[in-house]
């Protein structure tokens, strides 16, 4: 067990375990990653990478990854990058990506045939994400507003009709939909939109994405931000929103990239109690039946962790230490779902 995780040391860990959120990238080399590559220039993280950085160091401490989900990393084109993984996968002899959920701009004319050659590209296709998060124009990062919408700048695509009708021909190819917005768009259009949805299985990324609930990891002279006062208003939101998600059956959470919400968390014990209580209420709203653990691995793991907003992050077995914390009391049978039996379930694994 990794000595920075004294605190919150436990006797349980899972067995096995299913990353169900993680991405690859080569920005330098290949062409459909020309988007990514101005943001995330030169970068490479491969299938070699990932298994150094997350399935040995958990094997090293008894816990088997039996398999992965490759998620989409803003290609410009979700069929070349899905090919490329099974290539590598196969041109390596790696076996662990058991599924894929591969991008597709869902307002676009020609989605249907999109989704077609995805399906026709590999057997572990099993859902589609287009990120969404948008309150506006992107500002760099200084709002809930993601980079990816710059491909349609301040344009909200849940509200959009079009994005509705390509949403409606998912359950056609037996996929499901990956949700990352903010958490106003949660209430103001998710809950309303996929409830009439009622079949087809949706998982909201990273808790939801309440965004810095206790401010910056540092502030501008370079030291920890000593705030421990909780931005209820932007929780007041998030609670909202995943509320009325949480009514809907069909709905799924990923407890992943909880330096979204706590940027540097890792750093205090005040921190980390922040977030061991909003993970413990995502999962008294859902129940352990519709969570699951991912570790979003890419890069690094303060990448990871926070997508840039911060320099530190939790390595794999650090990650895992704080979710057997968080998930103190819980049965064994809960902690099993939520470490591999909700994904298994959700995307099909096995």
């Amino acid at each position: 067990m990794s000595s920075s995780s004294s605190s919150s040391s436990s006797s349980y860990y899972p067995k096995e375990v299913i990353d169900p959120h993680h991405h690859f990238l080569d920005t330098a080399n290949q062409p459909f990653q020309t988007f990514m590559n101005k943001f995330a220039t030169n970068v490479t993280y491969l299938p070699a990478d990932y298994t150094r950085d997350v399935i040995e160091p958990l094997a090293k401490v008894g816990v088997k990854m039996i398999g992965t989900v490759h998620v989409e990393a803003m290609p410009d084109n979700g069929v070349q990058e899905v090919a490329w993984v099974e290539q590598m996968m196969a041109g390596n002899n790696i076996n662990y990506v058991k599924g894929y959920v591969a991008s597709a701009n869902l307002t676009d004319d020609t989605i249907e045939q999109q989704l077609q050659q995805l399906v026709g590209t590999t057997s572990k296709l099993r859902g589609i994400r287009w990120i969404l998060d948008c309150v506006g124009k992107f500002e760099n990062g200084s709002t809930a507003t993601h980079v990816a919408t710059t491909r349609h700048d301040g344009i909200d695509l849940l509200k959009s009709p079009r994005f509705e009708q390509g949403l409606a021909l998912l359950e056609k190819y037996n996929l499901s939909f990956d949700l990352q917005c903010a958490p106003i768009q949660l209430v103001e259009t998710a809950s309303t939109l996929f409830a009439k949805y009622p079949s087809l299985q949706v998982c909201i990324d990273h808790l939801g994405k309440p965004r810095t609930i206790l401010g910056n990891d540092l502030l501008d002279d370079g030291s920890v931000n000593p705030n421990v006062t909780i931005d209820e208003a932007e929780l007041k939101v998030w609670r909202e929103g995943m509320t009325a998600m949480a009514k809907l059956p069909n709905v799924h959470v990923k407890l992943s990239m909880l330096g979204y919400t706590c940027p540097g968390w890792m750093r205090t014990k005040q921190r980390q109690e922040v977030l061991k209580s909003l993970v413990r209420e995502t999962i008294e709203l859902f129940g352990a039946n519709r969570c699951m653990v991912a570790w979003n691995w890419h890069v690094n793991g303060a990448v990871s962790d926070a997508d840039n907003m911060s320099q530190v992050g939790p390595d794999a077995v650090e990650l895992l230490d704080k979710f057997v914390w968080f998930f103190e009391g819980y049965s064994d049978e809960d902690k099993d779902r939520l470490f591999a039996g909700t994904a298994k379930e959700f995307y099909r694994i096995g």
